[in-house]
């Protein structure tokens, strides 16, 4: 139910440094490591051996050692070497495109000859000393779809988050939905509001006044196959909004990639960018910290919502307008999904 012919991001760059990191992406158990030259490498994580987890192993001089017999792999997957015995005849297990961009490593789970890195979406606030960056990591129990329905429809904030970045205007105001090729972006737009309690520290951090009415925005940018940039921020209110200059607001980019662990499960990166005050690294841990905690209320819904679904497979959902997000996001994904079984053909 996912499209593989993309790219996905598996893992930060962290989360390989040390030893080689085991981790299944769309349906697909994979094992990611630094080979020669500190390139990254992606493998099926079976030894052809004996059919033991690579990812329990250790790298060597840039190669994969399988941690049961010590046979050698090399980036590509042939076998190189294993002691005392002749192995260059064995077959190649399956690699895997890989890319490392943006603090993260991409991979490509699909047809590896249609994998291009120019496809890789953009991020303007990496490695920009106007930005400051900070995020994690959840593992869901949930269709990475069920996510992007989430994401894309921000009313949730007023029940979910209702202690940090929930209120009532959200409810109160409504969104615009528009789709650009394969882009779907949701808008919300609430003017002369009082800010909510998690945008009163972030103006209070920028130097503003916290106690007065502000303009506030979100908007919502899903790019497939699954990556959401949500733009969000307040400004004090007649300083012209969302254009309002950086002296008058706080203006961040919250940064979601969802990546299919199966068709119930995901990794879900998360994160902010936050583009005020991006060397005051102690706003960066506090805001990393309260933004988990939001993450984690969403985490226990949606879990909850899929073990619902998964009990009654049935039942039909209703529609309403606050849903036209993640609809179109859907419509999106089918089209992609009826494109790859076309060329993947009977």
């Amino acid at each position: 139910m996912f499209p593989k012919n993309t790219w996905y991001v598996a893992c930060t760059a962290e989360e390989i440094d040390a030893k080689p990191l085991g981790r299944k992406i769309c349906g697909e158990n994979m094992v990611f490591y630094r080979g020669e030259e500190n390139r990254v490498a992606a493998l099926e994580d079976f030894c052809p051996h004996r059919g033991a987890q690579l990812s329990l192993g250790f790298v060597r001089d840039g190669r994969l050692v399988c941690g049961y017999h010590g046979l050698e792999m090399g980036c590509q997957g042939q076998t190189v070497s294993m002691p005392g015995q002749r192995v260059r005849g064995f077959p190649a297990i399956r690699s895997f495109p890989v890319v490392e961009r943006y603090g993260f490593i991409w991979v490509w789970p699909g047809a590896p000859e249609l994998a291009t890195p120019d496809t890789i979406q953009h991020m303007d606030w990496y490695d920009n000393p106007e930005w400051a960056y900070g995020g994690g990591l959840y593992h869901i129990a949930c269709d990475y779809r069920l996510m992007i329905d989430n994401l894309m429809d921000l009313t949730h904030e007023t029940y979910v988050h209702a202690s940090s970045i929930g209120q009532k205007e959200i409810d109160e105001t409504p969104c615009k939905t528009e789709v650009r090729g394969d882009q779907v972006i949701t808008s919300r737009y609430m003017d002369n509001i009082q800010p909510p309690p998690f945008w009163k520290m972030a103006l209070r951090a920028n130097g503003l006044a916290d106690d007065v009415p502000v303009d506030r925005w979100q908007i919502c940018r899903f790019t497939p196959p699954s990556n959401i940039m949500i733009e969000v921020g307040v400004a004090h209110q007649g300083q012209g909004g969302y254009d309002a200059p950086n002296d008058q607001k706080a203006y961040s980019v919250v940064v979601d990639f969802i990546t299919p662990e199966s068709d119930t499960a995901i990794w879900y990166f998360w994160g902010m960018a936050r583009k005020f005050k991006p060397a005051d690294k102690a706003l960066t841990a506090s805001i990393r910290e309260g933004q988990g905690k939001i993450f984690a209320e969403d985490q226990d819904m949606l879990e909850r919502q899929q073990q619902n679904l998964a009990a009654h497979p049935q039942r039909q959902l209703l529609m309403l307008n606050i849903d036209a997000g993640g609809v179109q996001a859907r419509k999106v994904l089918d089209r992609l999904l009826a494109q790859e079984r076309k060329q993947v053909g009977p």
